[in-house]
């Protein structure tokens, strides 16, 4: 995924003139091509005004002004789309920024005790979505009898070409999969299922959801044969969505990650160093695995094309997804559905679908809720910010950061409250190879000209940890860059950051109480909806 370069340090070099309408100069500033040079009034003279800092917008740049007076600022200022939009303050910015946090306390017992979430849209509507929920399922085997296991789930879907399909996936993924799982259950009698029955019942959820999105839609605008039909039952074929979707099960301590596209799951635990060590649950499933281009070319011998520039056909950038017919349908339902409905025509590269797969691929791992363990579940939008090894410490730092912590100083925390995080290194310990997980370098460093190796870049100013990890992905400390990147309106914004989801699950016991799932408010937005489990 591409996004625009962002200047290392935004320039007030525009002076913007008094008054709301604007007659724009054409004259661009030497080397930045495209960005006016000036701006001038056609609403009197510069008195004793209010001066606020603005955004200029362009195809290619961002720059920062000044405006001087009182009105509306967002304005188109020529024909190729540039826009003035008003700077938002600090407190602005992070009142957008915390505008979709949740947080909940689990008081169940066992398990898991506290999971945050955040969500910060860039396209409008955000094409991203969640799903969480909490099945009391009861255990069969008579070692245990009587007592009963949770399942919890948690989802991130990073849905792409439109919000339909991922929104398919908040409403229904949980449930397939749970009947699926439900079965293999029942089956396994008096035992617990195989492992590999457990994966497989988690894959079958994924693939029959996907069949019913892709091809039962197609099967029931055969036979409706209306246009309006039609319109509503391929939406969510027609647009697409990778999943990421974590089944706990409580009494064994097991945790399963099944990954669909290239959202991913990491692994926080505490090392014998004091420090955190991150473990990626998932691979990201793109055109630039080198696991997947392998699988892709053998499932289609002699098409040089089937991976292309790092994406399918040339075209899509996940190897796995729901949705995302286009990929899926054969030559002959693609036509069919163009000449009597509507759609695109087949490419020519389309010679043996599908090229495209809603089947996960599944890992599992032992938790230990004794020792703190969490989990962080996020659409791309993160990972292409921060490391994994940079999430797990920024989720370490908060954690220092709480009130009750066991390590840092009364001085660290009065200052943290003060002014942020003192300015320490991660509690994390530094990966030496790697990892499979194919993690790339953040665009910040790639794109933005970033030093990764910066001091000072991350802050703790979020009582919602999620949210916290979402502003140090923007720029952290770099307050300027954190207000210049909320500022951005769609559809300009897209150029700049994706769409972002992020959860965050701490595994633990505690105590079990009377109300067992409970909202968090001081992590959590004005007006919180409740927690549906």
């Amino acid at each position: 995924m591409y996004f625009r370069r962002l200047p290392v340090a935004l320039v007030s070099s525009l002076v913007v003139g008094w008054g709301a309408w604007y007659s724009y100069n054409s004259t661009g500033v030497p080397g930045v091509p495209g960005v006016a040079r000036s701006f001038t009034s056609t609403q009197g003279g510069p008195d004793a005004v209010p001066t606020r800092t603005v955004l200029v917008v362009g195809a290619d740049e961002i720059r920062q002004g000044t405006f001087i007076g009182e009105g509306p600022i967002s304005k188109a200022t020529s024909d190729d789309g540039r826009k003035i939009v008003e700077m938002l303050t600090p407190e602005q910015a992070t009142q957008k920024l915390r505008k979709l946090e949740k947080s909940f306390s689990v008081n169940r017992g066992e398990g898991v005790t506290r999971y945050d979430l955040v969500q910060l849209p860039s396209n409008d509507p955000i094409e991203d979505d969640h799903a969480e929920k909490i099945v009391d399922y009861p255990s069969r085997a008579p070692v245990s009898d009587g007592i009963r296991s949770d399942w919890m789930f948690w989802g991130v879907f990073d849905g792409h070409s439109g919000w339909t399909t991922s929104a398919t996936l908040r409403e229904n993924l949980i449930s397939y999969v749970a009947k699926e799982l439900n079965d293999t259950y029942r089956a396994a009698a008096d035992h617990a299922p195989a492992g590999s029955a457990i994966e497989q019942a988690i894959k079958t959820g994924f693939t029959r959801l996907d069949d019913e999105i892709v091809h039962k839609s197609v099967e029931r605008v055969f036979k409706g044969g209306s246009k309006t039909v039609a319109a509503e039952l391929l939406q969510p074929a027609l647009s697409g969505s990778c999943a990421l979707l974590s089944f706990y099960d409580s009494r064994s301590k097991l945790l399963r990650v099944a990954c669909t596209g290239d959202s991913r799951a990491v692994l926080g635990r505490r090392a014998q160093s004091g420090k955190w060590t991150a473990t990626p649950l998932s691979e990201d499933q793109t055109g630039s695995n080198p696991n997947e281009v392998e699988r892709m070319r053998a499932e289609h011998p002699g098409e040089p094309t089937v991976i292309r520039h790092g994406r399918v056909l040339g075209g899509l950038e996940p190897t796995r997804a729901f949705g995302d017919a286009v990929y899926k349908w054969s030559r002959e339902v693609a036509s069919k559905l163009r000449n009597e409905f509507f759609g695109r025509s087949p490419s020519s590269l389309l010679k043996t679908p599908p090229y495209v797969t809603a089947e996960p691929v599944v890992t599992t791992t032992k938790i230990q809720p004794e020792n703190g363990d969490f989990l962080v579940l996020a659409t791309d939008g993160l990972w292409e910010m921060l490391t994994n090894e940079e999430v797990v410490g920024l989720v370490g730092q908060w954690l220092e950061s709480q009130p009750g912590a066991s390590s840092g100083s009364q001085f660290d925390l009065a200052w943290s409250k003060i002014f942020g995080s003192s300015n320490r290194p991660l509690p994390v310990e530094q990966s030496k190879n790697g990892g499979p997980d194919g993690q790339k370098t953040p665009i910040r460093m790639e794109q933005w000209g970033l030093n990764p190796d910066a001091k000072d870049r991350f802050v703790v100013k979020d009582k919602n940890v999620a949210t916290h990890l979402v502003r140090n992905a923007l720029g952290g400390t770099n307050q300027e860059q954190v207000c210049a990147l909320l500022t951005l309106p769609a559809p300009f914004s897209r150029r700049y950051r994706d769409d972002l989801t992020v959860q965050v699950i701490f595994f633990g016991n505690g105590p079990k109480t009377s109300e067992e799932v409970t909202v968090n408010y001081e992590a959590t937005a004005q007006e919180p909806l409740k927690a549906k489990l």
